[in-house]
């Protein structure tokens, strides 16, 4: 393995052998009680990447244990749930981990448990896989509750004499504990909606600034990938909450503040639609009015001769 390169685990039995835990009761989907290392193991850099998803709740560190997800770092002082996908590289100290208090529970699936059912498409819909660690999921009593009792039946359902129903339970099962994450995390954007609504307050600050910085409308419109990055979060997680309390994706709420902009600029200035459309970023004026008409359902110029 090349230097910095993440050290690559494949497959869920390689998890359970590189921890030391018993080989998974099925090869493609496992749940894990965490608990210390026994031993830490050999070998593991500081960068992980897994080829299954991981869903995790981890509680009780009393010890500094930080997680490292992207460029963000986030303290485990309480339980909270995070999710990662194939492919995801994730971050941590074994020597500080194995001193910790941890407790929690791993769910372990291959993308090929999967395969040919509808949660394989429908898995990419679940935008919270995209969260950046510092976005986990803070669970209730109750919500941890609900969790449990679907991963004791994933459990116990793979343990026991597999046969052509086990499959599409476990499947059903696993779709449900995705389903109620979704609902907990809506749940939590409402709960905390003084930290989500300052997240809007300073998104729209970010598009007011960007739109009337002519050097920034060079470059183009704002793209989610660009603002999520300045208000430092990440783009799945920005759209989620923006769902939320406005009922728009970041995308839809950028237009909305672009024909803002325009509808300014059409009706106290001028300038062509032309002039406009590239002022706002447009390489072509056509796109502007195509935009503009679909938002107001008036062209540009129609909606200007409303002011004459």
């Amino acid at each position: 393995m090349k230097k910095n390169q993440p050290y690559q685990i494949k497959t869920i039995s390689d998890f359970h052998k590189l921890i030391g835990a018993p080989a998974p009761g099925h090869p493609l989907i496992s749940v894990i009680d965490i608990k210390p290392f026994e031993h830490i193991p050999d070998g593991i850099p500081g960068n992980v990447m897994n080829g299954f998803y991981n869903i995790s709740l981890k509680r009780g560190f009393k010890s500094p244990v930080k997680f490292k997800y992207g460029q963000q770092t986030y303290d485990f002082d309480e339980g909270v749930l995070s999710f990662m996908s194939p492919g995801q590289i994730s971050s941590f100290d074994p020597q500080k981990y194995a001193s910790s208090e941890q407790s929690g529970w791993l769910l372990l699936f291959h993308p090929d448990f999967l395969w040919n059912t509808p949660l394989a498409k429908k898995i990419s819909q679940y935008g919270f896989f995209g969260y950046a660690v510092n976005e986990a999921l803070f669970l209730s009593d109750k919500e941890e509750a609900t969790l449990m009792q679907i991963l004791d039946n994933i459990r116990q359902e793979y343990h026991n004499n597999i046969d052509k129903f086990s499959h599409d339970i476990i499947i059903t099962q696993l779709e449900s504990l995705l389903n109620y994450s979704d609902r907990f995390y809506q749940r939590q954007f409402l709960t905390r909606r003084k930290t989500s609504h300052e997240i809007l307050d300073r998104l729209n600050e970010k598009l007011v600034d960007y739109f009337n910085d002519a050097n920034a409308l060079r470059n183009g419109l704002p793209t989610v990938s660009y603002l999520a990055e300045q208000l430092r979060v990440s783009p799945d997680y920005l759209s989620g909450l923006l769902k939320s309390l406005t009922g728009m994706t970041t995308q839809q709420h950028i237009h909305e503040k672009l024909i803002e902009k325009a509808k300014q600029q059409l009706s106290a200035t001028n300038l062509s639609v032309s002039e406009i459309a590239y002022q706002l970023g447009f390489e072509h004026s056509q796109s502007f009015s195509k935009l503009f008409k679909a938002k107001t359902n008036l062209s540009p110029l129609v909606f200007r001769g409303s002011f004459n």
